[in-house]
């Protein structure tokens, strides 16, 4: 089966790591066209076999990438055209038809109640995205509440199919040695207590709220891996919080690293080993990855919002809280988690049910078959048995 993957940009971010873990399980003959911003994780996907293709868009209202794409999909003889992210959806769908590709799957990685990939929801941008929906085949939701909010704004049920991110479960396995090795290259003693969150440094993620909270806690430590546009806002209100040296800015970790076996510094494994508590501030998710990668790391988990685990039964992940999103909230949570760390010292959990429930090679066996529903559905057949995919009510 030829499939093309087109998506938006492949900068660091986790729709696009996503992707790549997904190339490297999936039984496919696989290539990507990224619409722009050729970033990291194109340079990972190249290292790991995988043609990617720059399509150099100029811009929402660049026309001219249209027709290049389609060129390049009719010239691919894809069987199939799997499209990710908001724009890439709305130019890959019509470039697929138009060139005469009938099956076309598309995920819908960022849907908020109240943004879609981190910008307002707006009328004109659900008619853009309503329209060019009916244009494919089937849409993957990320999570069920990703898919419930699909079937709110008015796409159909037969159509929506659930497929979870996944994660590479083994590869988080705590390790003591990278614990130590990586404080040592970060600065952070040996002894400190170490909070830790991870994502987008965007107003949405809340990460400042975390920082005025480690802040109220003197002998508490914060180490955010990310990048983003609040990065200077963050470090400037460390500062005036009195904390600038106890809030570590990482900036962003591509994982898996583009060429494993190189120096890069820690990588996200040994980052999150050198964490004593995982914290998620975000008030808004579509799936909360990092949070799953805290638990696959044995870390205990505060959250704020978490479709990845009110999905699933209680106690599928017993180190998990859900706690309300305030500083105040956040000071008294941190320091019971302090209290425990300072009589005890470090420890780690054991990796949960919910953890091993999202591993990546998981989410490939059902995204293949929806790939296998959808080319039936179009009177193709990728010539495996076929398992009915997962609908949002599963």
């Amino acid at each position: 089966m030829k499939v093309l993957h087109v998506i938006t940009g492949l900068g660091i971010g986790g729709a696009e790591q996503q992707l790549r873990l997904l190339l490297r399980q999936l039984p496919t003959d696989s290539a990507v066209v990224t619409l722009t911003n050729p970033g990291a994780v194109a340079r990972g996907i190249t290292a790991d076999g995988f043609p990617v293709t720059d399509l150099g868009i100029r811009g929402n209202r660049d026309l001219g990438a249209l027709p290049r794409l389609t060129r390049l999909i009719r010239d691919g003889r894809y069987d199939l055209v799997h499209t990710h992210l908001y724009r890439a959806c709305v130019y890959g769908r019509l470039a697929a038809r138009l060139a005469g590709v009938r099956t076309v799957v598309a995920t819908e990685h960022s849907l908020g109640a109240h943004q879609i990939e981190g910008r307002p929801l707006t009328a004109g941008a659900r008619a853009l995205y309503l329209g060019s929906e009916r244009l494919g085949t089937a849409t993957v939701a990320v999570s069920t509440t990703v898919a419930h909010r699909l079937r709110r704004w008015g796409v159909r049920r037969d159509r929506i199919h659930v497929v979870p991110n996944g994660i590479d479960v083994p590869r988080f396995a705590y390790d003591e040695t990278a614990r130590q090795k990586a404080r040592a290259e970060l600065g952070l003693p040996a002894d400190a207590f170490v909070v830790g969150g991870v994502g987008r440094l965007s107003t949405g993620k809340r990460f400042d709220t975390l920082v005025r909270a480690v802040a109220a806690l003197p002998a508490a430590r914060l180490l955010l891996v990310g990048e983003g546009p609040e990065r200077d806002r963050l470090r400037s209100l460390a500062t005036e919080s009195g904390a600038a040296d106890r809030v570590l800015l990482h900036g962003a970790c591509e994982d898996p690293p583009p060429n494993p076996g190189t120096d890069n510094g820690p990588d996200l494994p040994s980052l999150l080993a050198a964490m004593d508590l995982f914290v998620s501030t975000s008030e808004e998710e579509a799936f909360g990855l990092a949070v799953v990668e805290g638990l696959a790391a044995g870390l205990p988990v505060l959250h704020v919002t978490c479709p990845a685990l009110t999905d699933l039964p209680a106690d599928a992940a017993p180190g998990a809280r859900q706690i309300g999103g305030t500083v105040t909230d956040l000071v008294a949570e941190l320091a019971t988690y302090q209290g425990r760390f300072m009589g005890d010292g470090s420890h780690r959990l054991p990796v949960p049910p919910a953890a091993r429930h999202y591993d990546i090679s998981r989410s490939a066996e059902q995204l293949m078959s929806v790939y296998d529903h959808a080319l039936r559905r179009n009177g193709g057949s990728s010539g495996r048995p076929v398992r009915r995919p997962a609908t949002p009510e599963e």
